[in-house]
């Protein structure tokens, strides 16, 4: 079952079913909320509509 942990972070448990899915990688956050948008709308996806993350990552940085 998917829960929020006490960060506000989804806590995953595959072990207990969850299906973790990785929906693409995105050049900006706008971009990235567009694509969860699109997902939620999706069989499989919209049953879950508040269990998707977006995990900023800095990139290019040395």
């Amino acid at each position: 079952m998917n829960v929020p942990g006490p960060d506000g972070n989804l806590l995953v448990d595959e072990q207990d079913g969850d299906d973790v899915k990785l929906l693409g990688i995105s050049s900006t956050q706008e971009k990235a909320a567009e694509r969860v948008r699109r997902a939620r709308l999706l069989p499989g996806f919209r049953d879950e509509p508040d269990y998707f993350t977006i995990v900023p990552y800095t990139v290019d940085d040395e």
